[in-house]
């Protein structure tokens, strides 16, 4: 299985979201990076921000980020001897 640059898009707008605060939403302009703005709309039509430039995470986008945040903290943690 590969991971499109698509879904890295929206993964790396997800992660622009701080989890500290529901209050906290992020603007992506429409001068950014093709990809991020695609990535927001796609976020947005999937119901996980509240507009398509950004706005605040949804119930389930805050779900969503909170899993990517912990996955991504496993997946850059030092390797450990199981051995």
């Amino acid at each position: 299985m590969t991971i499109k640059q698509n879904l890295i898009d929206e993964l790396e707008v997800l992660l622009q979201f701080p989890l500290d605060s529901t209050q906290t939403g992020i603007k992506i302009h429409h001068d950014a990076r093709d990809g991020l703005v695609d990535a927001a709309r796609n976020l947005f039509d999937k119901g996980l921000i509240s507009q398509e430039d950004g706005g605040y995470l949804t119930d389930l986008g805050y779900e969503a980020a909170e899993h990517l945040q912990h996955a991504l903290r496993i997946m850059t943690s030092p390797a450990v001897d199981t051995a």
